[in-house]
């Protein structure tokens, strides 16, 4: 049986004038798994965050979703001459694909931040609602003769519920960047999935934590997959969190794949040894 692919990530390539920070990626990541990139710091995989999410159109390559293509790009202009990616000729000529990131998220993916990105001035409850509105289907006419209340009401209920979900009913009205470190990540990722992703990525969620919050985040990544029916798509360098969780692993260095596999396969793979050490593993 075929396995169903919501993430492809075919010939990416993306080139910041002359220094290539992701060279032609392929990588895809199957409904219902939990795939983790890693790699040492600046392999380039919050830039592959980036071009999956339209923060970037790539230089050269394209992405799918759900089997749809939903990004697509080639070298122009200056790039053709500069660019030393591979695969140059393979998308010339196609239509260009660049949405932008909140077209992405209306796709049905949503991403949390290295650094977190909460709205500062806003409470707890606010942050979900605020993202909860990426799906309104109201406008400044029905808005402005309350003819959205349902549909107002509705995301509020939806709110309430998430809040109750993801435990943080009891911070409900505290301004976001009040709460500790660990419940300001649990904030990020209930504010994505009030968008109601399918895909969710996750950008080193356990940033910044101690053993005992990365433990708990683990056991709470896994709870959501299963509670939401997510696919998950993860950054991280806590390699206990990695090989805990994760179905499959992609290894990045120097913006270049190296490895793929299960866990096992990874946590063995010279390559990634010699990516992360320096050097050849001792026999």
């Amino acid at each position: 049986m075929s396995k169903e692919h919501v993430l492809k990530v075919e010939n990416v390539t993306m080139q910041f004038g002359g220094v290539i920070a992701v060279d032609n990626m392929n990588l895809e990541v199957n409904k219902g798994e939990i795939v983790s990139l890693i790699g040492p710091n600046g392999a380039g995989k919050t830039t592959a965050f980036n071009v999956i999410t339209g923060v970037y159109a790539p230089t050269n390559g394209a992405v799918y979703y759900k089997d749809k293509k939903i990004i697509q790009n080639c070298p122009q202009g200056k790039m053709k001459k500069l660019y030393r990616g591979e695969n140059a000729d393979e998308y010339t000529g196609q239509h260009v694909l660049a949405p932008t990131p909140d077209r992405i998220t209306q796709l049905g993916i949503a991403r949390t931040f290295q650094n977190i990105r909460l709205f500062k001035s806003q409470t707890v409850f606010e942050n979900i609602l605020i993202a909860k509105h990426m799906l309104r289907t109201s406008n400044v006419f029905t808005a402005t003769f309350r003819l959205n209340a349902k549909e107002e009401n509705q995301m509020r209920e939806e709110s309430e519920k998430l809040l109750k979900i993801m435990d943080l009913e009891d911070v409900r009205d505290e301004l976001s960047t009040s709460l500790p470190y660990g419940k300001q990540r649990h904030l990020e990722i209930a504010r994505a999935l009030a968008t109601k992703p399918e895909l969710l990525l996750l950008d080193e969620p356990a940033a910044g934590m101690n053993p005992q919050e990365t433990l708990e985040l683990t056991q709470f990544i896994g709870r959501i997959r299963d509670e939401f029916g997510l696919t998950i798509f993860m950054i991280e360098h806590h390699m206990d969190l990695v090989m805990e969780i994760s179905d499959r692993i992609y290894v990045l260095d120097f913006g270049k794949p190296i490895a793929e596999g299960v866990p096992e396969e990874i946590r063995n793979n010279p390559k990634v040894i010699e990516a992360y050490l320096g050097g050849a593993q001792d026999e």
